[in-house]
């Protein structure tokens, strides 16, 4: 049903009601946003009337399947879509929204109007009942992590320079995110650097910037990423990759928080907070005499250790549904899951990826299926042998097994015996969790 808008009352309804509204015209932009619009995002009316609200809210819909956008474009309304909106004060709010186009009384479009309703406290509970293993975007069951949990908001309210050592695609970026996040310096920017990603002679000044005629190419001044940085916190990841020269000015910065731009003759101080990445092994590097002992002291003060996704395969699960949840908002795409046959072939697989590659076999399994679970066809065809192969090699069989009994025998623990919550964590079926219960002899 669409919404017939009468000029005189519409704005004394939207001010009356508890959850928040605003409404479009047909570009977008913003033609009216209600008090608890205003109390739920941090923004107050003046500072979004006339603007896109893409540019305002920034949920992780907005670039590819925007549900409003859709509404005025098809006519239809959308109910309960769950998305991740930006607030005011930089915070990602979880909402389930509602849209429709708007219809004046003589059938004209006037553009669009979204209903949104904070989901902080069901996603709090949602994070209680499945026993608080998800920081941020960062979702474990393993004591590791569980470890690293605990300690994240300290270390997120000091200021000191943290290293954060693990295999490539282990999340050391997302962890970093996290600990900026949560931090005081939440509301300014976040910059990250790849150290292996930028050739040697631009990466000093990449970092510290230069001055106008400081070389050939240089004919306007350009800020390095620490004075991007400023107020907020600079991620290095790769480290371990520093060319020497810049090793020796990172530690007078880290040591003195001034620097100096190529070029320049003044020296600039800095207040940025450094997180540091590597997945190299930094002790061995200053061993060998690549890697400056000074630098890998300071650079010590904090080290958070991720294990390798091999290492903590009762995540697997856990981390495959996540990703199935994300790829569900971002397209609308109705898949619930993975089949009991896909999601064994997952379990055998060591992923040396770790979890970058997951994500990568989740999306490619995502785009592939058509159905509401994805099937063992749907997974690259290593996985499908390697499933085969576990079928005719006993210890194979048995290995898998040993982890099938310890994933479901520590979801059932989480959730107080609760077999529903217990098969909705694992994602499998209820009655599939029955089964495995029985064959295991689990009670």
């Amino acid at each position: 049903m669409k919404l017939a808008l009468d000029d005189r009352y519409f704005p004394l309804l939207l001010d009356v009601v508890d959850d928040g509204i605003f409404t479009v015209d047909p570009e977008g932009r913003i033609t009216s946003f209600n008090r608890a619009a205003e109390t739920i995002t941090g923004y107050n009316k003046e500072e979004v009337i006339g603007k896109e609200c893409s540019k305002v809210f920034r949920s992780d819909l907005c670039d590819t399947q925007c549900p409003l956008r859709c509404s005025i474009k098809s006519g239809e309304n959308l109910r309960n879509r769950e998305v991740r909106i930006h607030a005011k004060d930089g915070r990602q709010i979880p909402m389930a929204i509602s849209t429709s186009p708007l219809i004046s009384g003589h059938g004209r479009l006037l553009g669009g109007v979204e209903v949104f309703r904070d989901l902080c406290h069901v996603v709090d509970l949602r994070r209680k009942l499945d026993g608080q293993y998800q920081f941020e975007d960062i979702v474990s069951r393993n004591p590791k992590m569980h470890e690293i949990f605990k300690i994240l908001p300290l270390v997120a309210e000091s200021d000191s320079t943290i290293l954060i050592t693990g295999p490539s695609g282990s999340g050391k970026e997302l962890l970093a995110k996290a600990i900026h996040h949560h931090g005081p310096r939440r509301r300014k920017p976040f910059v990250a650097v790849n150290c292996a990603a930028i050739p040697e002679t631009l990466l000093e000044s990449e970092l510290f910037g230069y001055r106008k005629g400081a070389f050939t190419d240089a004919r306007r001044d350009r800020l390095g990423r620490i004075a991007q940085a400023e107020g907020g916190t600079l991620f290095l990841d790769e480290i371990g990759d520093l060319p020497g020269a810049v090793q020796v000015k990172l530690l007078r910065f880290l040591q003195e928080r001034t620097y100096e731009a190529l070029g320049a003759n003044a020296t600039v101080r800095a207040n940025v907070r450094v997180i540091t990445a590597t997945h190299r092994d930094l002790e061995a590097k200053v061993a060998e005499g690549t890697f400056r002992k000074d630098l890998y002291y300071r650079l010590k003060v904090l080290v958070v250790a991720l294990p390798p996704l091999k290492e903590r395969a009762e995540d697997i699960p856990l981390l495959a549904r996540h990703f199935v949840q994300r790829f569900r908002q971002a397209t609308g795409k109705a898949i619930e899951g993975f089949s009991e046959e896909a999601m064994a072939a997952m379990l055998r697989h060591d992923f040396p990826g770790n979890i970058r590659e997951l994500e990568n076999l989740v999306e490619r399994a995502f785009i592939l299926s058509d159905g509401p679970l994805i099937g063992l066809q749907h997974l690259p065809e290593r996985l499908q042998r390697k499933l085969a192969a576990a079928g005719r090699d006993p210890s194979l069989s048995g290995g898998l097994v040993q982890i099938e009994k310890k994933a479901i025998t520590e979801a059932l623990s989480r959730n107080g015996g609760n077999r529903s919550r217990a098969a909705q964590e694992l994602g499998i079926h209820r009655t599939t969790l029955l089964r495995k219960m029985q064959a295991y002899e689990l009670g």
